[in-house]
């Protein structure tokens, strides 16, 4: 249907209803724009939200359980809807409310132009009406003139009063009135021809060809605001999956809750190590008579009436003192582990925590120390291709410049390997003082707890026998010059005369009587314990001490021995020439060929083997190029 055949005297009421029309586009352009704001507002609140309860890094280790590692993947799903939410907004106000108000100001461009035609056909409509008017105006006064000039004539010829020239002067009057009422009614005739071809035209070509326009204008609006509506939908069900994926990854959090992985981690993190208190003796009083108390007083200097001590050790490795009519309380025995553990307060190698959370801040150090470690020997490896770079070609720099670089990475490098022996160290140790502990049978003669340190909450056999076991264990395994082993499992001491220090390869110090390993002293757990019982003890422990010290020294020996006869794990290729200038290493050859016999353990030496000699010895991982076989 058109509007120009069925709403052709509608003209006021169509240009008003186009007008309405493209209010309401910019009404609806308002609503996708404060919609779009409050998408946008939503996506920020929602970021805010999950930043602030975001672990921090100091909550990283409570968000070690399901549960809080199920909310914290919930929180990064929330975070990535918001990041949809943003699309969302990005994409509506770039597809829908730019064009929105692009399409207005067509429309309202298109309408005016429309509305300036209709304008135009009806003031010249309006004219020519006007000019009808007139010229019928006209001719009816000329048509009125000519009759009463006719009728003036008439009587006159009939007047025979009047002469003959009045007669005539009447009837050239009339004569000249019905020729000027020809004139306007010829005149009146041709602007009604006229005022009726432009009224046909105007009512049906002009002005329906305005109604048609604003018609087309009116339907494009409307096609519009249906395609926009549905855009946004797509814009939104774009999202859809990507929200989905979000809300099945918050599924998959809470499928993730494992309450009994946390009871194990709960387990895990604080468990202390220790075996439970064994039970309290009944103290029978009425023996206390029996006994010679004059005697017992002058034994232990005077008649203090001091009961006689013996003392024991108990499987978790604390010294418990007996007395003949029962044991110490929980107290004194509290008392006295408190006074040793000062001593260990405070010291690097966690000392003063439980067997199992020792080990564990142990573990976290050795990581972070060969992390450091890893990212020290790339560098220094990249300072070494810079300088060989340099040497070949030295305009693009002074291999000079990177001597003070290389010097500094390898005193860093030292330091590290210094810190990973002497964390491994402590590591081994706390490791066999757990499972020491873990034993159930008490007593003094426990193989596996005789080499053992006592933890904060008690004193162990090796501290009561003091500097003295760590001297004989420092004399008898090497001093200074005693070389070090690259793998963290042979960080125990190994014979100095059967494998060469490795090149930047640290010394080991926490193996002398200042160490922390070295205990309290012997001065000092003496003055602890005055009895005689005491020495016996400590004569027993340091016998067999040294038994064990002795085996193991034959044993690393016999493993030193063995490791001469390395097997071959592949090939490599020098790609630089090396001089050696630190203790076990061996020069090499651009372009030479060697056996690998041990791979780089980390510090960035290869221990390699001549293909003429039996010549071993370490290079540098970054001059070589290996090829390792498939069965290493």
């Amino acid at each position: 249907m058109s509007w120009g055949i069925e709403l052709w005297d509608q003209y006021d009421n169509v240009a008003a209803h186009t007008q309405k029309g493209i209010d309401f586009l910019e009404r609806y352009g308002n609503f996708i724009r404060d919609r779009c704001a409050i998408e946008s507002e939503y996506a920020g609140k929602l970021r805010r939200l999950v930043k602030s309860y975001m672990p921090k890094k100091k909550e990283e280790e409570d968000y070690q359980f399901s549960c809080q590692k199920a909310f914290r993947d919930v929180l990064t799903e929330v975070n990535d809807q918001a990041g949809q939410h943003e699309v969302v907004a990005e994409n509506l106000t770039s597809a829908v409310t730019k064009e929105i108000v692009a399409l207005v100001k067509d429309l309202k461009e298109e309408r005016k132009k429309a509305l300036q035609e209709g304008a135009k056909l009806q003031s010249s409509l309006n004219q020519q009406l006007s000019a009808l008017d007139r010229a019928q105006k006209n001719y009816e006064k000329a048509f009125r003139e000519a009759e009463r000039a006719e009728d003036a004539y008439r009587k006159a010829d009939a007047d025979l009063n009047l002469s003959r020239a009045d007669v005539e002067k009447q009837r050239i009057n009339s004569s000249i009135k019905s020729h000027q009422c020809d004139d306007n009614k010829n005149e009146y005739a041709k602007q009604l021809q006229k005022a009726n071809e432009i009224q046909t035209c105007h009512y049906q070509t002009s002005l329906p060809g305005v109604f048609h326009a604003l018609q087309e204008l009116d339907d494009k609006r409307i096609k519009q605001i249906e395609n926009f509506i549905r855009k946004g939908v797509d814009i939104e069900r774009s999202v859809f999956p990507i929200i989905n994926k979000c809300l099945d990854g918050i599924i998959r959090a809470a499928d993730s809750v494992d309450p009994e992985k946390d009871s194990r981690l709960v387990i895990e993190r604080y468990k202390s190590g220790f075996s439970p208190p064994e039970d309290v003796p009944f103290e029978d009083l009425s023996n206390m008579r029996s006994g010679s108390v004059g005697s017992d007083s002058s034994s232990n200097g005077g008649g203090s009436g001091a009961i006689p001590s013996t003392i024991s050790l108990t499987s978790s490795g604390i010294l418990k003192s007996e007395s003949k009519v029962g044991t110490l309380t929980a107290m004194k025995l509290k008392k006295r582990a408190g006074i040793f553990s000062i001593f260990n307060a405070g010291k690097e190698d966690f000392s003063d925590l439980a067997p199992n959370q020792r080990r564990k801040k142990l573990q976290q150090r050795l990581d972070e120390i060969n992390t450091r470690l890893l990212q020290e020997t790339a560098t220094r490896d990249g300072l070494m291709k810079m300088k060989g770079v340099y040497e070949q070609n030295r305009a693009l720099g002074d291999p000079l410049s990177i001597e003070g670089q290389l010097t500094e990475s390898g005193q860093r490098l030292d330091k590290l390997r210094l810190e990973l022996h002497k964390f491994q160290g402590y590591l081994d140790e706390a490791e066999g003082r757990v499972s020491s502990q873990t034993l159930n049978a008490p007593g003094v003669r426990t193989s596996s707890a005789m080499g053992m340190n006592g933890s904060s909450g008690g004193l162990g056999l090796r501290k009561l026998v003091g500097s003295k076991g760590s001297n004989n264990a420092l004399t008898r395994h090497g001093g200074s010059d005693e070389s070090l082993s690259r793998s963290a499992s042979d960080s125990s001491v190994s014979n100095p005369n059967n494998k060469p220090s490795l090149p930047g390869t640290p010394q080991p110090t926490h193996g002398s009587s200042h160490s922390p390993e070295s205990g309290v002293g012997s001065h000092a757990s003496h003055t602890s314990f005055p009895d005689s019982e005491v020495e016996r003890l400590y004569a027993n422990a340091e016998a067999e001490i040294d038994a064990e010290e002795d085996d193991t020294l034959n044993e690393n020996e016999n493993e030193v021995y063995e490791s001469e006869l390395l097997p071959v794990l592949g090939t490599c290729r020098a790609l630089y020439a090396f001089e050696a200038q630190s203790e076990g290493s061996i020069p090499l050859h651009e372009g030479e060929e060697l056996f690998v016999i041990e791979v780089d353990q980390g510090d960035g030496w290869t221990r390699v083997r001549r293909n003429s000699s039996f010549e071993e010895g370490f290079v540098p991982t970054s001059y070589i190029q290996c090829t390792l076989y498939n069965t290493c």
